[in-house]
């Protein structure tokens, strides 16, 4: 008598239905193993947090959109359920006490609803909820509107609609107001002011621009029938954005813009720079805008471009100006900021065009006559890209110099802030305490590798190459409505 180990249909059925069932309990919040391709050959279990919980364009599958702890978000993706293990350890959220519930559902239900509600407010700044779409129109009508807060605490104020008490109505100490949110971008750069207007889900794949295909890395609020396509199409060129290749090869055989519609203030060496007015062409900025969104966290600057001064790098060659990058700076900064926003596009990076657009902002200054930083904080990688700068800026000084030197005649000859130039002193560990006072004193570590970098060849801007008049505004120029 043979013994078939064969299971049976009951028992496999048995199986799935186990298996269905702890499906249904990852719910957002929860922390669990996700199958992570960290090489061409190396797969790895990484924990991750999930943010969201979708259907699949087809609806025959559920997708998660995960965060993996201890990454950066630009990592962040939606993975199908056959990627999650949930053998190993899985942490629940924790429940809330003396929230309402959703009557007639359980907890798992009840989650996953609300995990698909978006709250919207109205005038007096009460809550309602409403179906996730990914964008929101009234970001046209109100300059830093957003569309979406992060997955968590849409749970939590999901479950303040139906509350009455005065203690959930309107005392948030976070509480999203337009009218201040507008004021402070008025008076504190391009960042968001309001932590929960970021939203955690990003809602685009891939763009096609020029010959480059990018993934995106973080949301930004294209318009809702955008989100969760395959693939964007932009122009190189105008910056419109197109969802399928037909309409997008159409524009192309219409559009007669071979570079960004602004002033060159500068050309050297096949790179030029365009300076343009937000406000005199805002449809270009705007797009401009929604494009760096995808590449910038923490920036808010996607519809109220009014009050700023764009300056674009472009590539020049035989079919036009081909945007490598590009920062903003404020017509009027009263933090006497020299730069609002700066990005590389990702297909151009690590080509040393972070380092040219830096330099460049500097030189305006230099012009303006006066001491520029950048707008705080900087993302991860403009960070770097900064430090490398001032690094290279600050040692090429001090290399040759014999003699004393204070910071404020340092921060002159460079364009560099004394807190900046302090700050880079000690990431390089150069300042030192020595009788009684604080002296800077290179290492030979520091030089070799200030040597080493200079022996490559590297892209600098030619200020004799620069023709451009720092722009003058009237009060009624800067006045916005």
């Amino acid at each position: 008598m043979s013994n078939n180990s064969t299971p049976k249909a009951s028992d496999l059925s048995e199986r799935n239905g186990d298996r269905s069932n702890a499906y249904l309990k990852i719910v957002v919040g929860c922390k669990v193993f996700v199958e992570k391709q960290m090489g061409p050959t190396d797969v790895q279990y990484r924990k991750a947090e999930i943010l969201s919980v979708r259907e699949a364009l087809d609806h025959s599958k559920t997708e998660y959109y995960v965060h993996y702890c201890e990454f950066n978000k630009r990592l962040d993706e939606w993975v199908p359920a056959h990627r999650l293990n949930l053998d190993k350890e899985i942490e629940y959220p924790k429940q809330r006490r003396g929230k309402h519930t959703l009557s007639g559902l359980d907890s798992t239900k009840k989650q996953r609803r609300i995990s698909k509600l978006t709250p919207l407010r109205d005038r007096e700044g009460k809550l309602t909820p409403r179906r996730e779409n990914y964008f929101d129109s009234s970001l046209f009508d109100s300059p830093i509107s957003s569309p979406a807060t992060t997955n968590d605490k849409l749970t939590e104020e999901a479950e303040h609609v139906d509350d009455e008490t005065d203690e959930h109505k309107g005392q948030a100490t976070d509480t999203f107001s337009k009218e201040k949110e507008i004021e402070k971008l008025r008076t504190s750069g391009s960042m968001t002011q309001c932590v929960n207007e970021i939203s955690r889900v990003k809602n685009l794949n891939k763009i096609q621009m020029g010959i480059h295909e990018i993934e995106a890395w973080y949301f930004s609020p294209y318009p809702e029938e955008y989100a969760h396509a395959e693939l964007i199409y932009i122009c190189e060129f105008c910056l419109s954005y197109f969802l399928s290749s037909k309409s997008f090869t159409r524009h192309r055989a219409k559009c007669t813009l071979l570079h960004p519609p602004g002033n060159e203030i500068y050309r050297y060496e096949g790179i030029s720079f365009f300076e343009i007015d937000g406000r005199k062409q805002r449809t270009y900025c705007r797009n401009l805008s929604l494009l760096s969104k995808m590449f910038l966290d923490h920036k808010t600057l996607y519809y109220d471009v009014d009050p700023f001064l764009f300056y674009i790098m472009t590539k020049n060659d035989e079919y036009g100006a081909h945007i490598l990058g590009y920062f903003s700076k404020e017509k009027e900064s009263l933090e006497g900021y020299n730069l609002a926003c700066i990005l590389t596009l990702p297909q151009h990076q690590r080509m040393g065009y972070g380092k040219l657009l830096i330099a460049f902002s500097y030189e305006l200054s230099k012009i303006e006559g006066r001491i520029g930083s950048p707008e705080k904080p900087l993302s991860d990688l403009g960070l770097l890209s900064y430090r490398a700068y001032w690094a290279e800026t600050i040692v090429e000084k001090l290399i040759d110099f014999r003699g004393e030197i204070t910071l404020e005649e340092l921060s002159h000859a460079t364009g560099i802030t004394v807190q900046d130039i302090l700050h880079t002193l000690q990431t390089i560990d150069a300042l030192k305490y020595y009788r009684g006072q604080h002296i800077i004193c290179l290492s030979t570590k520091t030089v070799e590798q200030y040597e080493r970098s200079n022996q490559k060849k590297r892209r600098k801007i030619d200020a004799t190459a620069l023709k451009w008049t720092p722009p003058i505004f009237t009060p009624a120029q800067l006045r916005y409505l």
